[in-house]
């Protein structure tokens, strides 16, 4: 940084102002395209790492031929259309704010398309649609937050198909790892270059309560390691899910069930600093346990909690709230009850620890008998980095939600039917 503002001092106002949107002057090099004749350049990033900035930086110097010849045109694909809009266009570090005025990109909103003054265009697109690939054809492409498409797998070989223009088309992929098939298949291709960028490399343009507060409590640990540091943190010994088998399991909600179960398992207190209240919803249809959401969040105080189960409750249809009383006691039921008096309500105590509880839970879902319904990452990560000795640095509470739920619906809880429609 020294040797950056001794440059600086010695330039002219104009040469400033050019240097400000001189990205090669000013990026770390884990933000700048590898050398060497690859195909895909998977940029594996911390949180705040500086992955948005180096993909919409790319794009940039592709679309306008800054040290090659331009290309066009390039599709940028991300979770879904508001996200890629929100990230790679309209951020704080997406394509309309990096640019200098005189080569700044119009976006046509109705078309979901940027086009540049010579004439380059990009093009969104959501990797819950990975047939709207199907047709076009690019010469490069952006694909943002990989590790969360829906099915990346099939939204990646859609891509593939459309990378066709040009003589040498490439493509970056900027996302912090989950270790999830597709990705590990995409780092053993042999035309992929793998890079890292860590959230501690970029702590100077991040907040300093933020990069505080979650270095204190994420590093050292698997989470910390793989949100933080950008690390593909495989399996942990001993653990009793895998996120690969999870990957396999995922359905579509049926339109009825037997029987719906809120479970939640509420925090001591809600300060900054306590436990996640978790929050679960499950439902079952014969022998089998979808589990449709996980509203856990914190901080939660008494009566946030309690709304939020009950809201729950009214939302799914739900035939009885489970909730663990070893840290509110009573009060957990009081608070509940407090707001809706008529609440089906079953309180439940834990007298073995947690590992031993959830076990015969993990033996429905190697039995198949468990189906996972949407997003639950968060639950996800929790119940796969759950293992005797491991260093979480809190309670797995998303994860005892779901255990209580699933051993309420599928281990010997109430079984009588009540059919309804959603």
């Amino acid at each position: 940084m020294t040797r950056n503002k001794q440059i600086i001092a010695d330039l002219s106002d104009e040469e400033v102002r050019a240097l400000a949107h001189d990205w090669r002057f000013w990026a770390r090099p884990d933000q700048l395209a590898p050398q060497g004749n690859w195909l895909t350049w998977l940029l594996l990033g911390g949180r705040g790492a500086g992955k948005t900035r180096a993909g919409a930086e790319w794009v940039r110097e592709k679309a306008l031929g800054l040290n090659q010849r331009a290309v066009s045109p390039i599709a940028l694909v991300g979770e879904d259309i508001a996200d890629a809009r929100a990230v790679m266009i309209e951020g704080v570090s997406g394509l309309l704010q990096i640019h200098p005025a005189d080569q700044r990109p119009v976006f046509h909103k109705s078309r979901g398309e940027l086009e540049w003054p010579n004439g380059a265009i990009a093009k969104l697109f959501s990797a819950h649609d990975p047939d709207a690939l199907r047709g076009p054809q690019f010469a490069a492409a952006w694909a943002d937050e990989f590790c969360k498409w829906p099915d990346p797998q099939m939204c990646w070989d859609m891509l593939q198909f459309a990378l066709r223009v040009g003589e040498k088309p490439q493509q970056l992929v900027t996302t912090t790892p989950r270790p999830i098939p597709a990705l590990k298949a995409l780092m053993a291709d042999p035309n992929c270059v793998v890079t890292h960028a860590r959230t501690t490399d970029n702590a100077h343009n991040l907040a300093p309560n933020f990069f505080t507060t979650v270095t204190a409590k994420y590093a050292g640990t698997r989470l910390g390691r793989q949100e933080l540091e950008g690390e593909l943190v495989e399996t942990i010994d001993g653990a009793l899910w895998r996120h690969d088998q999870l990957d396999q399991i995922r359905a579509t909600a049926p339109t009825r069930f037997d029987r719906v179960i809120i479970a939640v398992d509420p925090p001591v207190t809600s300060n900054k600093h306590s436990d996640q209240c978790g929050i679960v919803v499950a439902g079952q249809l014969g022998e089998t346990t979808f589990v449709l959401a996980d509203l856990s969040f914190k901080p939660a105080p008494a009566l946030k909690w309690a709304r939020k189960v009950i809201h729950a409750f009214e939302q799914f249809d739900a035939d009885l709230v489970v909730a663990e009383t070893n840290q509110g006691g009573d009060l957990v039921g009081l608070n509940l009850k407090q707001l809706a008096p008529t609440l089906p309500l079953k309180q439940v105590r834990a007298h073995r620890g947690k590992f031993a509880r959830a076990e015969p839970v993990a033996l429905l879902y190697e039995r198949g008998l468990v189906r996972h319904v949407g997003d639950l990452r968060e639950l996800e990560d929790e119940m796969c980095a759950f293992a005797p000795g491991t260093n979480t640095k809190g309670s797995p509470d998303r994860m005892d939600a779901l255990v209580w739920a699933i051993t309420e619906l599928a281990l010997g809880g109430d079984t009588r039917p009540r059919i309804r429609n959603f």
